[in-house]
């Protein structure tokens, strides 16, 4: 085998490992909903419809109605009575407000004894959405998130103050039911009041801190969306209990297995990769280079989420400009590579998961007269690495759990 068919194994082996299905089950296990009364699902985010699949395939008719709203294209198929929706990512869109109010309908008159199971996943900020200013506004202050190089993090504390179902705000609409939360981390610690925006869990940040994030990216604001981020979210709720089903480091641990089988030494450098794309592709070069001598195979493996600060006008994602960036530092090196990906099958506004590259891409994309530097300056990386068979193409993966990044040393 070559080495780019080694890397679509560890990539396929990987993604299998991280589907949200037997997670959710064990989930459910461990969840007592009443009886008596009406158990109602909400599924939000990229992965909202395996798991809603997963919970459907459990629970099957004890479900009395549901919702699942996810990113245009990831609907696989009708699930029973369940009411499918698909909406805008990164930005919301019409689809996204409409959908979430027939998810608000859904929860707003229960009573003490009917159940929620909110099944949440990465994207879910964009896909579910009830905004407290105007949709253009909102859909304009994500614009400019996203071009900033805020990390989720921030761009989540600024996005929940926006919003009428984030921060906690939607577990408040469905007391005095009890809300069930099971939640696909795709945020590096897990940490619950930004997964989707935290719709279930009381809020960590603080007005300050939307203020001064707000501040600290030049964030042009009408003077209502500058009030809503004064106006502080829910810090306690009665009603929510949440579990944690999965996080990169499953998706790091199945690549390293799956490198292993390959006869690669693996090592996990960090499940907390966090940092410009750019600069991260420079590293893991950085690490090719210096183990060049290695009469061994090897494999490294880093997990995370990376963010690009855009400079150009071009079409690209954050796993296709860290895969472009470490082309350069491994050109001419013995069977080297470095590829990465978003495990939910997009890489920003693209139809590829991510990039690859190894040591002859530099020198491919040269012959073509395509220089690395200008393309990255332009944030061009999709067209770029299109040209030398160098996009990462998954579709939908029906998973979110942050993104891997791999660089592999092939001694065979």
């Amino acid at each position: 085998m070559s080495i780019r068919q080694d890397a679509d194994r560890i990539m396929q082996a990987a993604l299998k490992a991280a589907q949200p299905d037997t997670a959710v089950r064990e989930a459910l296990d461990n969840i007592r909903f009443n009886p008596d009364g009406r158990l109602v699902l909400v599924a939000i985010g990229k992965a909202a419809w395996q798991m809603a699949k997963a919970a459907h395939d459990a629970l099957g008719k004890r479900i009395d109605q549901g919702i699942v709203i996810t990113k245009h294209g990831h609907v696989q198929g009708e699930l029973g009575g369940l009411t499918l929706r698909e909406a805008g990512h990164p930005v919301p869109d019409d689809n996204s407000f409409s959908a979430t109010q027939e998810a608000i309908d859904l929860v707003k008159n229960l009573t003490a004894k009917d159940s929620v199971l909110l099944l949440i996943s990465g994207g879910g900020s964009a896909l579910f959405e009830q905004p407290l200013i105007t949709p253009q506004e909102l859909q304009g202050i994500t614009a400019q998130l996203l071009k900033s190089g805020a990390d989720i993090v921030e761009m989540n504390t600024i996005r929940k103050r926006l919003s009428a179902v984030k921060g906690g705000r939607l577990a408040q609409m469905c007391a005095p039911a009890s809300v069930y939360a099971v939640v696909l981390s795709d945020i590096i610690g897990d940490p619950l009041d930004m997964i989707a925006s935290g719709p279930a869990w009381p809020d960590n940040s603080t007005s300050a801190d939307a203020l001064r994030i707000a501040n600290k990216y030049q964030l042009a604001l009408s003077p209502d969306a500058a009030a809503c981020l004064r106006q502080e979210t829910p810090k306690a709720l009665d009603n929510v209990q949440s579990l944690v089903t999965g996080s990169v480091k499953v998706l790091c641990r199945a690549a390293a297995d799956a490198a292993r089988a390959l006869g690669y030494k693996p090592c996990i450098l960090t499940a907390s990769l966090a940092c410009q794309a750019r600069e991260a592709g420079s590293f893991l070069a950085a690490i090719a280079q210096y183990h060049q001598d290695s009469e061994k195979s090897l494999c490294f493996i880093a997990g995370g989420e990376t963010v690009v600060t855009l400079t150009g006008t071009g079409k690209g994602g954050r796993n296709q400009e860290l895969a472009l960036a470490a082309a350069q530092g491994i050109a001419g090196l013995h069977e080297t590579a470095v590829f990465s990906l978003g495990s939910d099958g997009t890489d920003g506004p693209t139809d590829a998961a991510g990039g690859y590259c190894d040591q002859d891409t530099a020198g491919r994309l040269a012959a073509q007269g395509i220089d690395i530097h200008h393309v990255l300056q332009d944030n061009d990386a999709y067209h770029a690495l299109g040209k030398v068979d160098g996009l990462i193409m998954t579709g939908p993966t029906g998973t979110n759990v942050n993104d891997v990044s791999v660089v592999l040393i092939r001694r065979k």
